[in-house]
């Protein structure tokens, strides 16, 4: 992780996120209609931000440890919505959304964000 001053802050806020991202993926209870396909953006801007998040939290040296990561946690969700059998279903485009997500943030913290949190604890300073 970065030099970060608000280490604990950043630890707790990343925590939350990826909880709630496992929560959304495996939650029944909002059964609402989308329309056709719009469940794949969704996946592309969760993963997109996930990247963007952590991509500004760790060096770059350890961005492949996050790519590696948050594809194995997009595997794993579409695994557990497999064996819940609870009104979710395990899709491989969803996978695919994932990983274009991935390589999207990826991208986008190499050209623009990467290391974003010290910027915004410098602006705090």
């Amino acid at each position: 992780m970065l030099h970060l001053r608000y280490r604990p802050f950043w630890i707790a806020a990343s925590a939350v996120l990826v909880l709630g991202v496992v929560w959304g993926s495996l939650q029944t209870s909002l059964d609402a209609d989308v329309p056709q396909g719009f469940d794949k953006v969704e996946h592309f801007s969760t993963y997109l931000f996930l990247a963007v998040w952590f991509t500004g939290l760790f060096a770059r040296q350890r961005w492949w440890l996050i790519v590696a990561t948050l594809l194995t946690l997009g595997a794993a969700m579409e695994a557990a919505q497999y064996v819940m059998q609870a009104g979710r279903s395990a899709d491989v485009y969803d996978m695919v959304a994932n990983t274009a997500g991935v390589a999207a943030g990826l991208l986008l913290a190499a050209l623009l964000t990467g290391g974003w949190a010290q910027r915004i604890e410098s602006w705090l300073r």
